[in-house]
């Protein structure tokens, strides 16, 4: 997590604001960078259980339900390169990203 956050400064160079789900991998890496670098990001937490307001979840559902449906893998990664596929296709796809953000009702 510390990585990626640390990708994302660099690339964009200002304040970044992250939505994150309460995992508590999520909730040290937040400490962390508040603590060591305060000014890189501004974090908001969704609620404790909430799924519908987090487009992640939307990107998961399409990855299982649309991209990967009745999807059997010869082995573990057979897998993972089907899955890192499917969520590289849904990055371009700027149209079913924004789906997934007025799903969870939220303005982008």
């Amino acid at each position: 997590m510390i990585w990626l956050l640390r990708l994302l400064h660099r690339r964009y160079r200002r304040q970044v604001v992250i939505v994150w789900d309460r995992w508590n991998a999520h909730r040290t890496t937040a400490a962390y960078f508040q603590k060591h670098h305060p000014t890189w990001f501004r974090f908001e937490f969704l609620p404790p259980y909430a799924p519908t307001l987090n487009p992640m979840e939307q990107c998961w559902n399409h990855t299982k339900y649309a991209d990967l449906p009745n999807f059997i893998p010869k082995d573990l990664e057979h897998l993972s390169k089907a899955i890192k596929s499917a969520i590289t296709k849904q990055s371009t796809d700027q149209k079913l990203l924004r789906s997934f953000f007025a799903y969870a009702k939220l303005r982008i």
